[in-house]
């Protein structure tokens, strides 16, 4: 099943259903009926996005149209903000293509941003060379009536470097899958994800690593808060193939649910078929400390702001480790409006 070949055949059949294991819990198929007309192509202002200001270039995608490459030579450092727009009720796809050079080095700062009842897609091919690093925080803020899937394909070489934080609001549905072909040869993969849902929003962040060699490095780390309606899905699968020996991965799951019908589906995975291996996993799904909330009440604080500082301190852990401070402060500033609203 294939988002895109649905959207370039206008077909709803090949859109994934709950029939495919990874998308039981993001069924599109049941979801959506008739598929949109083709998106328009929108001549309006789309604004200054969250980023814009961090970086020496600005690629906009919208409605699936504009440029769609990034090419990082060997030993240089690129800063780049990629805005993803959708705009109307329309379907649409796009492909990003991105190569980092040996030695190179890209601050990656990706924003899905959408306004309508559209249906996006967005693929993007992610390729680091020896010893390339890559920094990719993504910020999506899909409309509440907007479908979305982001799929990335990830692919490391020895001694490469990628670290990728996730902050999503969600959307009707949204879906951020980050594939990872990890070689070994001393690699760090980071992938961590926070994801703030509200109302019927509904967030899809699904992971799968692949160990094919000798001394990889993977750790993740993804929390959650979702309350009124909202259902939040985590998905992630590492697996350490044979003779990828040494292989070190962690991953870890933590959500709040703050209402009775808010929604967590966690599926943490490990396949191992190496020996001399440190991998481990942790998932954990509850309700906020209520210790904590009455010590907090009984030092005067309302209980509103002490259940939001309480939150914004538990999502805090991922946030703080972004590497870049100035995206650091953004994502932090994005959350506490989130909390506290």
């Amino acid at each position: 099943m294939s988002v895109t070949a649905a959207i370039r055949d206008r077909d709803v059949a090949q859109l994934p259903s709950k029939r495919d294991e990874e998308w039981r819990w993001t069924d599109l198929r049941g979801l959506i009926r008739i598929l949109p007309t083709p998106s328009l192509a929108f001549r309006g202002d789309v604004g200054v996005g969250p980023f814009d200001e961090l970086v020496t270039r600005v690629i906009t995608l919208v409605n699936g149209r504009g440029e769609a490459t990034i090419d990082v030579p060997p030993g240089e450092t690129a800063w780049v903000a990629l805005r993803v727009i959708s705009r109307g009720d329309g379907a649409h796809s796009a492909r990003v293509t991105i190569q980092v050079g040996a030695g190179a080095r890209l601050h990656l700062f990706e924003t899905y941003e959408g306004e309508g009842g559209y249906l996006s897609q967005t693929l993007l091919a992610i390729s680091l060379a020896e010893a390339a690093s890559v920094e990719r925080v993504v910020l999506a803020a899909d409309s509440p009536g907007g479908v979305s899937v982001s799929q990335a394909e990830v692919s490391l070489s020895p001694r490469a470097d990628f670290a990728q934080t996730v902050a999503t609001t969600g959307g009707r549905r949204q879906r951020i899958e980050t594939r990872v072909s990890h070689p070994g040869g001393h690699a760090n993969l980071r992938l961590d994800g926070v994801y703030l849902l509200a109302d019927k929003a509904h967030a899809d962040l699904t992971t799968v690593v692949t160990h094919d060699g000798l001394d990889g490095l993977t750790e993740q780390l993804t929390k959650g808060v979702v309350r009124d309606q909202a259902r939040g899905v985590f998905q992630g699968r590492i697996v350490v193939a044979e003779g990828a020996d040494r292989t070190d991965a962690k991953m870890g799951h933590h959500a709040l649910i703050l209402s009775d019908r808010a929604e967590v589906d966690a599926k943490p995975e490990l396949e191992i078929y190496a020996d001399d291996v440190a991998c481990a996993h942790g998932n954990t799904v509850g309700a906020l400390d209520e210790d904590a909330l009455f010590y907090a009440q009984q030092r005067g604080m309302p209980e509103t702001v002490a259940r939001a500082l309480l939150t914004e301190a538990f999502v805090g852990q991922v946030i703080d480790r972004i590497d870049q401070a100035e995206a650091r402060e953004v994502i932090r500033a994005w959350a506490a409006e989130r909390l506290r609203a």
